[in-house]
């Protein structure tokens, strides 16, 4: 038995994986950028959470750039057959390492066969589309040229699925007229919730909702309330906040990232951590106690 089984499962496009994933950015280097401090470190990570259960890996060919996808295919290749490996396109980085838009339909033409090519395979298992009209919140605009250049590769058997990320709730119904959209990747944690609704609204048609910044936001107050919890139940705040994510909504798939062998071990263990009814209560007036 591995160390996340109780996390359960859910339908990700057509396969099935556990809802407690691992995100690869902070496999690159400061910011981001360039190659890790420690490389063996960075592959023992990746191989540590795929024998632990791990079969939902998310990255980005823009991360490092390239770094993370090269040090996925150097750890885990040939892959599992279980492991879904998801990917995001849509931005480029400068040489001073800045995150710079790369949003036309050649561009993100381009970004997938560059993910194609660092990850040494021949389809892209789902790629989210990174929507860049703001950089700290969704903000609305158009992306029909965008996810049409997605389902042109999609009908050429390069992408099999596509996701949105930094999307609202206006450019998720626009994305899903030209295809099946089967995740959402937005900001989402205790304080930061005002993609509730939404979350719902993507249960009840079976799609995956993937909550980033799972920690940010925070308030010294909110996160009092939060250690508070985690103290009276023997785990870590990430583990608690982690927790109440799963428990949140059958949608919900967490993807935290860490360059650290106790730190993912930390991070899986979330998924055996039982929230009582109070310390949910509690936890779910983090938002408003900072509105």
């Amino acid at each position: 038995m591995t160390i996340i089984d109780q996390s359960g499962a859910f339908t990700l496009g057509e396969r099935s994986v556990k809802r407690l994933g691992y995100g690869a950015m902070q496999l690159a280097g400061p910011g981001v950028f360039g190659p890790p401090k420690n490389h063996d470190a960075a592959l023992a990570v990746l191989r540590e959470a795929v024998a632990s259960g791990v079969n939902h890996i998310d990255t980005s060919d823009f991360y490092g750039p390239h770094v993370t996808n090269e040090i996925i295919r150097e750890a885990l290749a040939p892959y599992p057959d279980d492991l879904v490996i998801v990917t995001k396109i849509g931005a480029r980085r400068g040489a001073d390492g800045s995150w710079l838009p790369a949003f036309s339909p050649q561009e993100l033409t381009q970004a997938v066969h560059d993910n194609l090519r660092n990850l040494g395979l021949d389809v892209l298992e789902v790629v989210n589309l990174r929507i860049i009209f703001g950089v700290e919140k969704p903000v609305e605009g158009s992306i029909e040229a965008q996810v049409a250049a997605l389902a042109e590769l999609q009908r050429r058997d390069l992408v099999r699925h596509i996701g949105l990320s930094n999307a609202t709730p206006t450019q998720i119904a626009e994305g899903r007229r030209i295809c099946e959209i089967v995740c959402v990747q937005n900001h989402h944690n205790l304080a930061h919730r005002d993609d509730d609704a939404l979350i719902d609204d993507l249960a009840s048609d079976g799609i995956a909702y993937v909550p980033f910044f799972p920690l940010g936001g925070f308030t010294p107050l909110q996160s009092s309330t939060l250690s508070a919890v985690a103290a009276r139940l023997g785990a870590t705040p990430m583990q608690v906040a982690l927790a109440w994510l799963l428990r949140r909504a059958p949608n919900i798939l967490l993807i935290p990232g860490t360059s650290s062998l106790a730190h993912l071990h930390e991070n899986l263990a979330a998924a055996e951590l039982a929230l009582p009814d109070d310390a949910v209560k509690e936890l779910d007036s983090v938002a408003r106690v900072g509105a």
